[in-house]
């Protein structure tokens, strides 16, 4: 089970720096993330690739936790609300929630779920 005060600044983390750097610093070497029901990424490595070249579309991420957050055990839940600034002028914003496995300190498995329409340029 994760310490409250590392979900704390994963958190803080999240909200206040590049995603990637989150995934670099918060996730198991193994980790797996999901989205919605499309087959997991596996591996820092893959889950880097994929999150860098997501960035680097978007001028700017505001990432936002919507609290509270539940922990029972090793699992975690977060609703995150998301405004991206792409670098074609538009902005993007969307809600999701993210369910957390933990092993220890670090995310070993994590599923977003979220309406994808969202992410349709405003």
């Amino acid at each position: 089970m994760p310490a409250l005060s590392t979900i704390e600044s994963f958190i803080q983390a999240v909200e206040e720096r590049p995603h990637d750097q989150v995934i670099q610093d918060f996730y198991t070497e193994d980790a797996s993330i999901q989205e919605n029901q499309k087959a997991p990424r596996v591996g820092k490595k893959l889950l880097l690739i994929y999150e860098r070249a997501a960035l680097q579309k978007a001028d700017k991420v505001e990432s936002k936790c919507i609290r509270p957050f539940f922990v029972e055990e090793n699992q975690v839940v977060i609703r995150w609300q998301f405004k991206f600034y792409w670098k074609n002028q538009t902005v993007s914003e969307m809600e999701e929630v993210a369910h957390q496995v933990w092993e220890g300190e670090k995310i070993k498995v994590e599923q977003f779920f979220y309406d994808p329409q969202q992410m349709l340029p405003k």
